[in-house]
């Protein structure tokens, strides 16, 4: 029983890991995204991105493989070692490549964790506002801690399963619930409005789709890694079934409310099943902090040596120091939509995007290379030149309007959220206290 629920490394769990980790908390953004996009935009970009994201999702399979096959020719042996995506790149293209990947992903990494933080504070306050969303911070840093204690992904069969149900009760929640609401009064849906805010909500949609920097542990963890080339895909189209309707219903019934309330629970009334919603939101970003956190983990072990050690407990205390300043950044940055759009653009684009396409054509840019390649071209796009011609498209677009326009916006849209609320914000965008009534006119003493 104890295999069954902690060691998985079928399809099945690779499928769990993968759908689970791209629908987390941005699941809460993303009518965030529709109110700066508008309704049209914010569709064709979730099918855009998400699409483009399974593409180079697929790419990474593939140098993985590659990589993989090749080192095992030289009788390499990766029984307690778990393979990273810098070290693809190290092996396929040299040590400036393993040095670009390890700063990208690492910083995504970090980040990413450091949202799933800001995110469980945001969440919780609207159960409990008695603390304040920098108190929550607190203590869910520490709870967070607790997954230096799970040794890697072949661990986090049960995790994903529930994760991914959790999620999946969420969104569904959001459109329902949206939906019963009705349409707020007075409600418009004038996005978009401004450039700055339309390539905000654009970048933070790539984010959604871009939760490959964990792709290469998945596959490590898998029994038969080379059934994963197809796997993502099959994830993200279960993954629009949960956040187009659930943004487009949430935008339909608030609109423009939305540009002053990036998390979409603030909006939808107090009842049982949104606080359900939120604590299973809560539970399934301490999995997504997991998630992020323990390819760091793993880098962290084998800087200091320990990434071979049989017991956990050592592991465990070896890994505390990564959760700290994950801990400290949350605390300072607790802006929850625009640092989504932030790591977007700036870190997503490369770590996500460009790296992989750029790193496909290299690899295979030889015909000795194709001719000799652990996977050929899919079915669907047998030619290798045509799939060069892709990823050259992917990685133009993303520069540009990822990385480029979508830095500018996003950037821009983070100062303007720290000249407004400061650094270390004790309640990010809570609501303002009321004052006390006005004391009427005193009565004379008789």
């Amino acid at each position: 029983m104890k295999n069954f629920l902690w060691h998985g490394g079928s399809a099945w769990d690779a499928w769990f890991s993968c759908a689970s980790n791209q629908v987390a908390q941005v699941l809460l953004t993303l009518p965030y995204s529709f109110s700066q996009l508008g309704m049209a935009s914010g569709v064709i970009f979730q099918l855009f991105y998400g699409f483009m994201g399974s593409w180079t999702a697929y790419l990474i399979s593939v140098l993985y493989i590659e990589y993989r096959s090749r080192k095992e020719k030289e009788n390499v042996n990766f029984k307690n070692h778990v393979i990273q995506w810098f070290e693809v790149l190290d092996g396929l293209l040299g040590p400036y490549w393993k040095a670009i990947g390890l700063a990208f992903n690492c910083t995504f990494l970090l980040f990413g964790s450091v949202i799933q933080l800001i995110a469980c504070a945001s969440n919780i306050y609207y159960i409990n506002d008695r603390l304040d969303k920098r108190t929550w911070t607190y203590i869910f840093g520490a709870c967070c801690a607790t997954t230096v204690f799970i040794p890697s992904f072949h661990n986090y069969r049960i995790w994903s399963f529930l994760g991914l149900g959790m999620t999946t009760y969420t969104a569904w929640y959001l459109a329902i619930a949206a939906i019963v609401h009705g349409q707020a009064d007075g409600v418009t849906h004038s996005g978009p409005t401004k450039l700055m805010l339309y390539f905000t909500g654009a970048t933070n949609i790539l984010y959604t789709f871009g939760g490959h920097a964990v792709t290469v542990e998945i596959m490590h963890a898998m029994w038969k890694p080379q059934k994963f080339k197809y796997i993502y895909l099959l994830a993200t189209l279960y993954v629009f079934t949960l956040t187009l309707p659930s943004a487009a219903a949430v935008y339909w019934a608030f609109g423009d409310e939305l540009l002053n309330h990036s998390n979409a629970f603030s909006l939808l009334p107090k009842s049982g099943w949104r606080d359900a919603a939120v604590i299973l939101m809560l539970i399934h970003q301490f999995i997504t902090f997991g998630f992020a956190c323990t390819p760091l983990y793993f880098v962290w072990e084998k800087v200091i040596g320990m990434h071979d050690a049989n017991s956990i407990c050592v592991r465990a205390v070896a890994r505390l120091p990564v959760v700290v300043p994950i801990w400290f950044l949350a605390i300072i940055f607790p802006f929850f939509g625009p640092i989504n759009s932030a790591v977007g653009a700036l870190l997503v684009s490369f770590t996500v995007y460009i790296i992989p396409a750029m790193a496909h054509i290299l690899t295979y840019r030889t015909s000795a290379a194709r001719q000799n390649a652990a996977e050929k071209p899919p079915f669907f796009l047998p030619s290798w030149t045509a799939m060069f011609v892709a990823n050259a498209f992917i990685v133009g677009w993303v520069l540009v309007v990822g990385f480029g326009l979508g830095g500018w916006a996003s950037v821009t849209n983070f100062v303007k959220q720290v000249d407004t609320f400061g650094l270390f914000a004790k309640c990010y965008q809570c609501p303002k206290p009321q004052p006390p009534p006005a004391a009427g006119p005193q009565q004379p003493l008789h």
